[in-house]
C-alpha cells in the first residue's frame, strides 16, 4: 500500500473539474445538500456500496432524482488523480443549485486520517439532529456542542434526547458492550458506514450485534463502550463522570470484524 503525505489543504473538484471561485460559491451560499465521507487506501474504499447507496438515497429524498453510482465513482477517481494521491480522506457532496436539473457533485480530497486508539472522553449534551438519517454539511448544533465538550476537556459530545436517551456522537456512532452483545442505541441517528459494516460482519465473526434503547441513567449496565466513524474504531474511557473499562479483547474482535470487510476499487 502506498503512503502519501498529508495534503496541506483540501483539493476540490466540481463535476470532474478543478474548483473555481464560482464553484466554491455553491457550498458557501447553498447549505442545502448532503455528503458522505470515506477513507481511501490505494484507490480502494471499505463499504463503497454503502457510500453510494447513502448518496443516492439522500439525493432522491432531497432533490427527487437519483445520483448514479458509476458517475460518483468516476468523479472520485478523477479527483484522486487530480490531487496526485491514492491514499486520502475523501468527501463527496451533492447540491442542486437553483434552476439546475442535475445534481452538482463536489469531491474534496485531504490527506488520509485514522482515529486515535486512545480512550475517548464524551460529554453528554441535550441535542438531537433534525432529519438525522441524512448526512449533511453545516450542522451548527453538532459543532456548537462539540466545541463546548472540547472546552470542558472532553474529546467529543454525546448527543441525547430530552429524556436522556442516547442517540449518537457528534461525529460518530457509539456502541456499548454488556459482556455478551454489542449494543447500538435504538434511537434516531445517522447509521454510519463503519457501524453498518460491523452490523453486517459481526454475526459471522464476532459477538452478537443488537439495537436497543440506551439511556444515560442506564449506562451502568455496560462494561465498555466504543466509537466508530469513517476513520475507524476507538474505545471510550468515560462518559461524563462514569468511567468505562477498555476491553482489549472486545476491541480486537471489533477490529478483526472491521478488517475483514472488503476493500472495493473506486
Amino acid at each position: 500500500m502506498t503512503t502519501t503525505p498529508r495534503l496541506p489543504f483540501p483539493y476540490a473538484e466540481f463535476d470532474g473539474r478543478p474548483a473555481t471561485e464560482a464553484d466554491l460559491r455553491i457550498p458557501a451560499f447553498l447549505g442545502y445538500g448532503h455528503f458522505t465521507a470515506m477513507q481511501v487506501r490505494d484507490g480502494k474504499v471499505r463499504g463503497l456500496d454503502l457510500h453510494l447507496a447513502r448518496l443516492d438515497g439522500a439525493n432522491q429524498e432531497l432533490f427527487e432524482r437519483p445520483l448514479d453510482g458509476e458517475r460518483v465513482r468516476a468523479l472520485i477517481r478523477h479527483a484522486l488523480e487530480g490531487a496526485g494521491v491514492r491514499d486520502a480522506s475523501v468527501r463527496v457532496h451533492g447540491y442542486l443549485p437553483p434552476g439546475d436539473t442535475e445534481t452538482t457533485v463536489m469531491v474534496t480530497v485531504r490527506g488520509p486520517d485514522r482515529k486515535s486508539a486512545e480512550p475517548h472522553a464524551l460529554m453528554s449534551v441535550p441535542y438531537a439532529r433534525t432529519v438525522p438519517h441524512i448526512k449533511r454539511p453545516g450542522e451548527f448544533g453538532q459543532t456548537y456542542y462539540a466545541q463546548l465538550a472540547a472546552r470542558a476537556g472532553f474529546d467529543e459530545a454525546l448527543l441525547t434526547l430530552p429524556d436522556g436517551t442516547v442517540t449518537e456522537g457528534a461525529i460518530t456512532n457509539v456502541g456499548f458492550w454488556d459482556g455478551t452483545s454489542v449494543v447500538w442505541p435504538d434511537a434516531p441517528c445517522l447509521i454510519g458506514i463503519t457501524m453498518a459494516l460491523l452490523e453486517r460482519e459481526l454475526p459471522g465473526s464476532g459477538p452478537e450485534s443488537v439495537r436497543r434503547p440506551v439511556t444515560l441513567d442506564g449506562l451502568g449496565a455496560f462494561r465498555s463502550a466504543f466509537l466508530t466513524n469513517s476513520q475507524g474504531i476507538a474505545p471510550v474511557g468515560r462518559i461524563d463522570d462514569m468511567e468505562f473499562v477498555v476491553d482489549e479483547e472486545l476491541m480486537r474482535r471489533l477490529g478483526r470484524a472491521y478488517d475483514g470487510t472488503r476493500w472495493d476499487t473506486v
